[in-house]
């Protein structure tokens, strides 16, 4: 019997087990995809204008974090194209447009905007990020979900990352906490998972929302962001042979 296989066999079908599985199969991917990224690509700016880490004091945008000398571009707070369906749920279901604008920082005259918009929603008009950007916000997801879930609860989620332009580094660090993300996850009960609230996340809406639903998002934003990542890696080595 294969090894893949002999894993099928063994597959539990319960909801946290399907999670799981869906994290493991992702960060074997991604792993892959990440093996022998090297500074420059790490740190390449595909495009003008891109986000990404920097020297504290050097940030191309208003709201730069980090508590080292490298910090996250990061911009004014706003509700992504990607979320408006989200939020039109969450309103339905009995949310406050006052609540769903302290989620996400923005005014509830915001918020109404975007429950009274007519059409499809417009593209998202953010700027091209590199590498070291997409790895460090996700990094930066695990940390602060962890501490506000399994964690104290009390450190600030964009003070949880030690940024660094070091590839090598920046990946050690990142595979360590995911795994401990994982291992944390793994060890719940299927009460927790059903728990509004388990999650304290401050920076979104897990405060309110069964946490079973906080790790779908939580697969989703690894999953995609990776997917960016890789792309981006395929399109350096691309560069690199054209010249």
């Amino acid at each position: 019997m294969t090894a893949k296989g002999t894993r099928m066999e063994n597959l539990r079908t319960d909801r946290l087990s399907l999670l799981v599985y869906q994290l493991d199969r992702a960060r074997e991917i991604a792993q892959v995809r990440l093996t022998g990224l090297g500074d420059e690509e790490y740190l390449w700016e595909p495009a003008p204008g891109a986000w990404s880490i920097r020297r504290r004091g050097q940030a191309s945008s208003p709201k730069a974090f980090g508590p080292g000398a490298w910090v996250l571009d990061s911009g004014a707070s706003d509700i992504p194209a990607a979320e408006y369906a989200k939020i039109d749920r969450q309103v339905r279901r009995g949310m406050t447009p006052d609540k769903v604008a302290a989620d996400w920082g923005v005014s509830t005259q915001r918020v109404e905007e975007i429950l009274n918009r007519v059409g499809p929603p417009e593209p998202d008009l953010t700027p091209v990020t590199t590498i070291a950007w997409r790895l460090g916000h996700l990094h930066s997801g695990f940390a602060g979900r962890w501490e506000w879930t399994f964690g104290e609860r009390r450190r600030q989620p964009d003070l949880l990352v030690d940024f660094t332009p070091s590839a090598s580094l920046a990946v050690e660090r990142f595979w360590v906490e995911v795994d401990r993300w994982h291992d944390s996850v793994a060890a719940m009960t299927p009460e927790q998972l059903d728990t509004p609230g388990f999650g304290q996340y401050p920076d979104g809406s897990d405060p309110d929302e069964p946490f079973a639903t906080v790790l779908v998002d939580q697969n989703l934003e690894f999953i995609h962001h990776m997917a960016e990542i890789a792309l981006l890696r395929d399109l350096w080595r691309a560069r690199s042979m054209s010249t």
